[in-house]
């Protein structure tokens, strides 16, 4: 079953161009997404883009051969992807080459223990009774509390827009009995007992920016929506497909404006009527779609006249995802024994997490996410090489880091755990290196407070909570990306722009 909501039907095909124009800001695969579901119902798109090329996070970086996926590198729910291809008359299996990445993930605990996390149910039995054999029943009435919180929170909500308070009190009855009032980690706490079980299934949120202490314990969904349609990685890196949603949207009629950054939304009677650069140009538009992160989009593209509800004092107190440290780099060696995606949990857990979401402070553990595209795709990286990407969740830009500074140390340290562990000799086989700091989520990707994913996924930043995807404030104005409605990772993102099939009038 797929997700509700008022869909576009892929047999009708792209309606004719029509006169109503729409100017979306920033093409990451929300913004794409969104640009492509607008162009296939008739309207004359524009796409701005500040940087020198598509995708936004998920950009692709081309160093001494290498070829680095910036971003996100995780692909679920792949139908979300397919339909903007079938929309357009086109199959994405045509263009595109998704293949199936197991195990979904390898954890390695701090002392030494591997745990294939997957989505074949035979091997994760096997895998939890060498783990935690005594919390197995209780393993498989967490999976079966997941399908159930899935089959509310993704197949009926994610789709669905929460454009007033009548539609979250209308849902609230059923998110109640999902035990949404529970966090991750307490949700989880209830079924297994072993430290170690537990953070395997409760790191998920990390994906999308948000602490399992604090999340609301609907994101356990994500644990069952893996299950259900797999993990995935497109042959080329998430970057083939940033290259061919360009397509669909040029195949449309649309335009891609890189390098070209708005300046302000222009606003007249409580309207969006478009953009204007910051070279003084305007582009007039029906609606304006900002694929920019939600709080600089209000903070930075709205005067304040426009706000009454997301005033500079509601978006400064609002609670915001942690940020990233990411270190890309190459070896001229291949490490065959590691996984496709790794996960190195530190002597913390809890603790750190208090760290980096609570304190704010950089700790010196972590735990890490490590990307090996070439363990699925070996063109990432020249022959006989490996490509790899690791990332640390640190403090977003509230915390009182110099990263100028620290950004080195932190890297030197990160490489030596790797080479103690994953990698054995890696300082010596590097060929290539470079590192993205909260700094520079703020100053690309103009993130607010450098966070990594927008607003935090708690409970009253959920939903209704959320930036809306029809904008409160001003007509016209359309949210889309990690910080509206249903949220981040890229099934989250690509759902923002599967939101607008319902809240966007069709043109005249």
């Amino acid at each position: 079953m797929l997700p509700e909501g008022r869909l576009l039907d892929p047999a009708m095909g792209p309606r004719p161009l029509t006169d109503r124009r729409a100017v979306v800001i920033g093409a990451g695969l929300g913004g794409l997404a969104a640009a492509i579901r607008l162009g296939v119902r008739g309207y004359r798109v524009t796409v701005v883009d500040r940087l020198d090329q598509p995708g936004g996070r998920a950009r692709v970086f081309e160093e001494d051969g290498f070829r680095f996926d910036a971003g996100p590198t995780v692909v679920t729910a792949p139908f979300l992807f397919e339909e903007l291809w079938e929309l357009c008359g086109k199959r994405m299996a045509d263009s595109i080459d998704m293949r199936p990445v197991a195990p979904f993930y390898r954890i390695r605990f701090d002392d030494g223990t591997l745990f294939d996390y997957t989505g074949d149910p035979v091997r994760m039995r096997a895998e939890i009774a060498k783990l935690a054999p005594e919390d197995m029943a209780g393993y498989e009435a967490f999976v079966a509390k997941s399908e159930e919180i899935f089959r509310i929170g993704f197949e009926k909500l994610a789709h669905v827009p929460f454009g007033n308070a009548t539609d979250m009190l209308r849902v609230a009855p059923a998110m109640m009995k999902l035990d949404s009032h529970l966090t991750v980690a307490q949700l989880v706490a209830r079924y297994v007992k072993d430290a170690r079980l537990r953070q395997v299934l409760s790191f998920h949120p990390l994906l999308v920016g948000g602490n399992p202490y604090s999340t609301t314990s609907i994101y356990t969904l994500i644990a069952y929506l893996e299950r259900k349609w797999g993990v995935w990685f497109p042959m080329g890196g998430t970057g083939a497909l940033v290259k061919g949603m360009v397509e669909l949207l040029e195949g449309l009629g649309g335009e891609l404006r890189l390098g070209e950054e708005v300046r302000r939304i222009t606003v007249e009677g409580g309207r969006a009527k478009g953009v204007e650069l910051h070279g003084g140009e305007k582009l007039p538009a029906d609606v304006v779609v900002s694929n920019a992160d939600s709080a600089w989009t209000y903070r930075h593209l709205v005067a304040p006249e426009h706000r009454k509800r997301w005033t500079d004092r509601k978006i400064e107190r609002s609670r915001y995802s942690m940020s990233l440290f990411v270190w890309y780099f190459g070896t001229d060696r291949k490490y065959d024994d590691v996984a496709h995606h790794t996960i190195l949990l530190g002597p913390r857990y809890q603790g750190l997490l208090e760290d980096i979401f609570e304190t704010k402070v950089l700790a010196d553990d972590f735990s890490l996410y490590l990307h090996r595209p070439t363990a699925t795709d070996p063109s990432m990286a020249p022959a006989g090489s490996d490509a790899f990407y690791v990332l640390s969740p640190v403090p977003h830009l509230d915390a009182d880091v110099d990263w100028e500074e620290r950004a080195e140390p932190y890297r030197e340290a990160i490489a030596r755990l790797l080479s103690s562990t994953m990698l054995p000799g890696l300082e010596e086989h590097l060929v290539t290196s470079r590192l993205l700091t909260p700094d520079d989520f703020l100053s690309d990707y103009l993130s607010f407070k450098g966070a990594a994913f927008g607003i935090q996924p708690n409970l009253l930043q959920s939903a209704y909570f959320r930036p809306h995807n029809a904008s409160e404030d001003i007509e016209g104005l359309y949210l889309v990306g990690a910080g509206t409605h249903p949220g981040a990772g890229m099934p989250g993102v690509l759902s923002t722009a599967r939101v607008l099939d319902t809240v966007v009038p069709d043109p005249k």
